[in-house]
């Protein structure tokens, strides 16, 4: 119950502060899987994807975040887990451990996942480079539609280092659907996927 009103009202406050604009320019909002990738410029890209989802979306839908920052505090741990469902990967691993493990399983259990494949926060007018994470899912998972995104704004409203949010007209932008072709090797397929988000940037 708890985690239901604070959903409900994290959606109304991201919606006042961001217009939490969708648009599905390259496909419609449809309940089949998914990878949504998107750029990364801001903690609260995570939120932002989140709310742009339809409601039957978010139910099915998790996202990729990182361990260290969103479990440094008992309520970021709590809402992360408990309001957005999210798939904690760590940055700091040792060699034996699989990064895309939890991402597999959530997969293989049918979920669709929000992934950022820079790893980490830009702070440019487009993306770094994309890491193989989302090639390796794409190959292991080719039925799963691959979606790119951009969202715009968002750096806006929660600056680095900042605590208090800015009211600022946000999107987001999802893209048409992609796969793994023939023969692509993972550095053409990451450049392929990344320039797919970047053209969005502009619609």
């Amino acid at each position: 119950m708890a985690a239901t009103v604070v959903s409900l009202f994290l959606l109304g406050l991201i919606r006042v502060l961001t217009g939490a604009q969708a648009r599905w320019w390259g496909c419609p909002p449809k309940a089949e899987q998914r990878i949504y990738f998107a750029n990364h410029q801001s903690h609260a890209d995570l939120v932002m994807i989140w709310a742009a989802l339809p409601k039957e979306l978010r139910r099915s839908t998790r996202a990729v975040a990182a361990r260290e920052y969103w479990t440094k505090s008992a309520f970021k741990q709590w809402i992360t887990t408990a309001v957005f469902n999210v798939i904690y990967v760590s940055r700091e691993r040792n060699a034996l451990d699989d990064p895309l493990e939890p991402l597999i399983e959530a997969l293989a259990a049918g979920d669709s996942l929000i992934l950022f494949p820079e790893g980490t926060r830009g702070h440019f007018d487009e993306p770094q480079a994309f890491k193989a994470g989302l090639y390796n899912l794409a190959l292991k998972f080719p039925q799963v539609e691959l979606i790119p995104a951009w969202i715009a704004n968002v750096q806006r409203v929660m600056p680095k280092g900042e605590v208090v949010p800015v009211p600022v007209l946000c999107s987001v932008t999802f893209g048409t659907p992609m796969q793994v072709q023939t023969g692509e090797d993972c550095h053409a397929f990451l450049q392929r996927a990344r320039n797919a988000v970047i053209a969005l940037r502009d619609i």
